[in-house]
């Protein structure tokens, strides 16, 4: 399948998701939008929230909530990408492997409008365009594999385990409240800090945080990078193990 055919089946799969409302796809917006804005009042307005150093609050929780929106909005996605195209699955002829990519690259077109919304938060709070914020690209990309390796191995399983979408919405609300999305991991102990960093997402967050508020480069994190890179390899190629075996098997599931 070419790029120009998973692009187009992308768009009408972001499209299709809000089909029938009467703002349509401005939904996928409006959601984060008001979830960052209620953050925002209750940690910043309500209760001070200032310890976080000599940064805008703002900038400091949109910078980390954007990266976990698009973690839990292509994970779910594409768990959920072969049953729901279970038509599709069917077809001798359709490479099912590519439903997964395309559930993720849906939830990408929702991404890029946030990233740029930080970025102009980032220029309205006074601050400079750096060469360190190229770095976005890296770990755009390294969140794309990360959930896609994840989605692929979700996708496969919920066809013979439908208890897996569920399974799924909960390792999110766990992983949102346990990912220092919205507070400063810094602020506990230690030597508690090594669990939390044993999450990939946590990399991916503190990676967005290093681009727009720390200035740090990626491979200043080497351990850390070295340790997402390993683990999303092996979740690659333990998806393309179980398609390469169980494919044969799933139409029959769904």
């Amino acid at each position: 399948m070419n790029y120009k055919t998973l692009f187009s089946l992308a768009k009408n799969d972001f499209k299709a998701k809000y089909a029938g409302s009467v703002l349509g796809a401005v939904w996928a917006f409006i959601n984060p939008v008001i979830t960052i804005l209620i953050y925002w009042f209750v940690f910043q307005v309500a209760f001070h929230n200032s310890d976080i150093g000599n940064v805008p609050y703002v900038l400091w929780l949109v910078s980390g909530i954007v990266p976990w929106f698009f973690f839990a909005d292509a994970w779910g996605g594409a768990t959920g990408s072969l049953a729901d195209y279970s038509y599709l699955v069917k077809k001798v002829v359709f490479k099912i492997e590519s439903l997964p990519l395309i559930r993720v690259i849906s939830a990408l077109f929702v991404h890029l409008f946030f990233v740029a919304l930080t970025f102009i938060i980032l220029f309205c709070y006074g601050f400079k365009p750096q060469l360190i914020h190229i770095q976005i690209i890296y770990y755009m990309l390294s969140a794309f594999v990360m959930v896609l390796a994840l989605g692929r191995i979700c996708a496969i399983l919920m066809a013979f385990i439908k208890d897996i979408n569920n399974i799924v919405g909960v390792c999110v609300q766990f992983g949102y409240w346990l990912t220092p999305v919205f507070w400063n991991v810094e602020n506990i102990p230690q030597n508690l800090t090594f669990i939390f960093k044993l999450n990939p997402v946590y990399y991916l967050v503190e990676g967005y945080r290093d681009t727009f508020v720390y200035n740090v480069w990626f491979f200043e994190r080497l351990n850390l990078t070295i340790y997402f890179w390993v683990i999303s390899i092996a979740l690659l190629i333990i998806s393309n193990i179980l398609f390469k075996r169980l494919r044969p098997h799933i139409a029959d599931m769904l």
